[in-house]
């Protein structure tokens, strides 16, 4: 099938359309993973993007449906040089091809993804349109450049769960329950499950929750969730924080990262290309040590804007010195830009993180 792919500077890419037929718009961004494609395309956070890997041959171990982030595909479309026909993994169940068209999503081959990969590195992330079934430039070109602003859309409302629900640790402390009430700006289903292997509960709330709605499930810690779009559209979870500030202990991931630093008097911008892939170093300035971790986002935080001088940058990526992480000097408060959950990349902060939110939950080590 014809594919064509049109960005909001004009330049237009045909290719071999594979997936479902029809037309998606999005953010052109790339990640820099080799594997974990299952993982990236069902993660929240690419929700009103098109994905594109650098890596150049993607499902060549086909999909399991095991390492899925979400119940389904949110990436708007997928971007690749050559998408593998026949995958070869004792788990695989199904092939790229079946799982975008089963998940009604477009995809194009046959792309020079290292060209676009330097395109969006020299000129910042564009918007762009996805036609499956035509190979009309000029209207996806159209279509990106009709988009609006990332900024000005309210994304997640559109992945956040539609109501409360609390899930049970196999493995809780019948003497000392937790309960951890997670903000779902977006989560990753990963974050779940270092929660729950650890014996802490978890009620799962919408992101636009009610500071009275999580009141009433008596938490012994709030969490803020990693999710897409510019953390000013969070406005909820940015008030929650800011009312239970000083009353919780609160913790926060990727876009929950971003959330908190709002509320802590800080500001965001947005990234030129962002941070996407499985290999983003992060150094750590307390223990001096470099963390290799993975990362989706597009907003960072403006480590110099905090109103408190009670809140430390505690870590930074050494590639480009955005802030990774931050602390409040005296209240239980912490939080990550980056993903220790990690699913796709690799684990080297999963345990430090997560120890140390089941720490301040009120558990053991």
């Amino acid at each position: 099938m014809n594919a064509v792919l049109g960005l909001e500077d004009g330049t237009i890419i045909k290719g071999t359309g594979f997936g479902a037929e029809g037309i998606v718009s999005g953010e052109l961004v790339f990640t820099t993973q080799y594997t974990g494609y299952e993982e990236a395309l069902t993660d929240p956070s690419y929700k009103g993007q098109i994905l594109m890997f650098t890596y150049p041959l993607i499902g060549n171990y086909g999909v399991s449906g095991n390492c899925m982030e979400s119940d389904a595909v949110k990436a708007e479309g997928l971007v690749v040089r050559e998408a593998c026909p026949k995958p070869s993994h004792h788990l695989g169940k199904k092939t790229i091809y079946e799982l975008m068209e089963d998940e009604g999503k477009p995809g194009i081959a046959g792309v020079d993804t290292r060209m676009l990969t330097i395109k969006t590195r020299e000129h910042g992330t564009m918007r762009a349109a996805l036609i499956n079934g035509s190979d009309d430039g000029e209207e996806a070109v159209r279509l990106a450049r009709a988009q609006k602003s990332i900024s000005d859309i309210d994304f997640i409302s559109q992945v956040t769960c539609p109501e409360p629900f609390k899930l049970e640790s196999s493995c809780r402390d019948p003497h000392n329950p937790l309960n951890v009430v997670l903000v779902d700006c977006g989560r990753k289903l990963s974050i779940e499950r270092s929660l729950l292997a650890r014996g802490m509960d978890v009620t799962v709330v919408p992101g636009n929750s009610s500071i009275s709605t999580i009141e009433s499930y008596d938490p012994d810690l709030l969490f803020i969730s990693n999710g897409p779009g510019d953390p000013l559209q969070a406005q909820d979870a940015i008030s929650a924080v800011k009312h239970f500030t000083g009353e919780l202990p609160i913790v926060g991931i990727c876009l929950g990262h971003q959330i908190m630093s709002l509320a802590l008097g800080a500001e965001t911008y947005k990234l030129k290309f962002g941070h996407r892939g499985a290999n983003q170093p992060v150094k750590d300035l307390e223990t001096g040590i470099v963390h290799i971790t993975s990362q989706n986002h597009g907003f960072t935080v403006d480590g110099d804007s905090f109103e408190e001088a009670e809140v430390a940058v505690t870590q930074y990526n050494t590639n480009d010195k955005t802030v990774e992480g931050i602390a409040h000097k005296y209240l239980d408060m912490f939080s990550v830009q980056y993903h220790p959950d990690a699913h796709p990349g690799p684990m080297d902060s999963e345990k430090i993180f997560f120890e140390k939110v089941l720490k301040l939950a009120g558990g053991k080590k």
